[in-house]
């Protein structure tokens, strides 16, 4: 009675033991070990079933050496015996299993097995495999007891089992829900980036530390397409690639996955990379996943990540499906701002040609004629050689250099005006206040809260100052020429670290989003958006607002951060 007490206090330990494991392996491993302790079997074995329960897929063993293994060869697949219980899920004992009917016998270099205990394992009324114990160490059959046993353990085992199986897969949903997670934040990280049409350069910054990340890469370099080569942009984590360094595409793998349109995981860097990971800037690689760039058919570039984990395994499939989603915003993300980078070239482009253009004119206008005009006065004193007519000529000359001397000082004033570097932001445009009040004739009104020659360490950034005197210049200039105004209100203010600015008419009005061949709008929202700044167009029947805000910058704090950088560089 006693030793019954302790063999179920025994089955009841290994069950509260196998129930609270979570690795299928171990509770495999264990499963093994318990029967062959329970019932005294020398060898004992686990068949799992096939999906099709046909036959076994798995075949696990206790108490058989390596030697043995290798000695026996292929392990079962369900015939002969075992066969019995795939086809009937019942236990089965045997004192002898060579005198079944349906025993094939054993093959050469196989343990003596005389004595036989079969068991299902089932699980959710399913046959999942069995459990086999044979050889009964002391030399008898396997008992009723002992079949009592190894039914109990199977019960254990698949409860086990199950749980097991549901752990591993409520893991393996929860790795799948986290990865989905991080890739949505780095879509949406490289969406918000292109809402905010930041730099290219932040954008690609941005792309390879979310990439890395996203795949656990030790390193991410992004190659972008110029011509006919793939030149380095950005790399994160161990890469240390040589900024602009460029790969052909004709003659290099990353140029072939950009050509197919499809990725590819390579197992062994240094046999499949036509060019050294080298001149990736990436040393001692092993593995890579190439992703290509694609944006509405195009190649735009390619992802190259290498060495998964700070073990540097290989890259899954799991791995190129999340780089090649991730990689598809990014194409995204690098196309639009490359498309706005272009615009902003074309416009400052414009921007100089305009501004050429307009000097042009003046000197041609203004100080080419009347240089002209003073020759021909002076040429024809000298032909005349007269003394009254000489000095009428001279007094005619000096008045028309007087001139032309002020037509310049207006033009340098334009081009930048002295009162902007020696006397502040706030003096010069009340100075240009006043010229467009005498030129125009509409009535000008400044509301200026802005000191007049500020101390050093308050004076704005110079292109701030520059940015906001041409804000204001452009903006009177197309009242005069464009409003039909009678009055005109200027605000400039500085509040909670920001620049104020609203121009006020009280003009026709005009359709700001029309399209127009002028260059005074556009060159505004080029100024502003390169300032960081904002800007708003109302305009109707009682007139027109523009409303422009900006960060401010300080003169000392901008020439800190440029000796900071030039410090850095040196």
């Amino acid at each position: 009675m006693e030793g019954e007490q302790l063999w179920i206090r025994r089955l009841l330990d290994v069950g509260r033991e196998l129930v609270t494991e979570l690795d299928q392996q171990k509770v495999l491993d264990r499963v093994l070990q318990t029967a062959r302790e329970v019932t005294g079997a020398q060898y004992a074995a686990l068949g799992i079933l096939n999906e099709q329960r046909t036959e076994l897929d798995q075949f696990l063993t206790a108490g058989v050496d390596e030697d043995t293994h290798r000695r026996i060869g292929d392990l079962p697949r369900g015939r002969g015996v075992l066969g019995v219980l795939i086809d009937i899920p019942e236990p089965l004992r045997l004192n002898d299993v060579g005198l079944h009917p349906s025993s094939y016998g054993f093959p050469a270099g196989h343990p003596v097995m005389r004595s036989f205990l079969g068991v299902p394992i089932k699980i959710r009324g399913e046959a999942w495999g069995n459990l086999y114990l044979t050889e009964k160490q002391d030399g008898d059959g396997f008992t009723e007891q002992d079949e009592e046993a190894a039914v109990i353990l199977a019960a254990w085992a698949a409860v086990a089992i199950n749980n097991a199986r549901l752990y591993e897969n409520s893991e393996l949903r929860r790795e799948e829900a986290e990865t989905a997670i991080r890739g949505l934040q780095a879509t949406r990280d490289v969406a918000v980036a292109i809402g905010g049409e930041i730099s290219l350069e932040h954008v690609l910054e941005l792309i390879v530390k979310r990439g890395r990340a996203l795949i656990g890469a030790r390193s991410l370099v992004i190659m972008l397409r110029e011509a006919e080569d793939l030149v380095v942009r950005a790399t994160a984590g161990h890469a240390q690639a040589t900024p602009a360094h460029r790969l052909p595409i004709g003659e290099s793998t990353s140029g072939q996955v950009l050509e197919r349109g499809q990725p590819e995981r390579i197992t062994d860097v240094s046999a499949r990379l036509r060019i050294a990971p080298a001149q990736f800037g990436v040393e001692d690689s092993h593995t890579a996943l190439l992703v290509p760039m694609v944006y509405r058919g195009h190649g735009v570039g390619v992802l190259a990540a290498f060495d998964r984990g700070e073990q540097g395994s290989e890259f899954t499939e799991d791995d190129e499906q999340t780089l090649r989603t991730f990689a598809a915003s990014a194409a995204t993300a690098v196309a639009l701002a490359q498309s706005v980078q272009a615009d902003r070239l074309r416009t400052s482009l414009a921007a100089a040609d305009a501004e050429r253009r307009h000097w042009a004119r003046e000197l041609h206008d203004e100080t080419l004629q009347g240089l002209g005009g003073l020759q021909v006065l002076l040429s024809s004193a000298l032909r005349r050689d007269e003394p009254e007519h000489s000095r009428n000529a001279m007094r005619e000359a000096v008045e028309h250099i007087r001139r032309e001397i002020s037509n310049l000082r207006s033009i340098i004033t334009e081009l930048r005006p002295a009162a902007l570097d020696e006397l502040g932001l706030g003096t010069a445009i009340e100075a240009l206040l006043e010229r467009h009040r005498e030129q125009s004739g509409i009535e000008v009104e400044g509301a200026l809260d802005l000191p007049g020659q500020p101390r050093a360490d308050a004076r704005l950034a110079d292109d701030l100052e520059t940015t906001v005197y041409r804000l204001v210049q452009e903006a009177l200039t197309n009242v005069a020429k464009h409003a039909n105004a009678s009055r005109v209100l200027v605000s400039v203010a500085e509040a909670d670290g920001e620049l104020l600015i609203e121009i006020r008419d009280d003009g026709s009005g005009f359709e700001p989003d029309r399209a127009s061949d002028g260059f005074g709008l556009a060159g505004m929202r080029e100024r502003v958006g390169l300032a960081g700044g904002t800007l708003r167009i109302d305009s109707g029947e009682q007139g027109t607002l523009l409303s422009t805000r900006l960060p401010v910058r300080r003169a000392q704090d901008a020439e800190a951060q440029l000796s900071g950088h030039e410090q850095a560089a040196s």
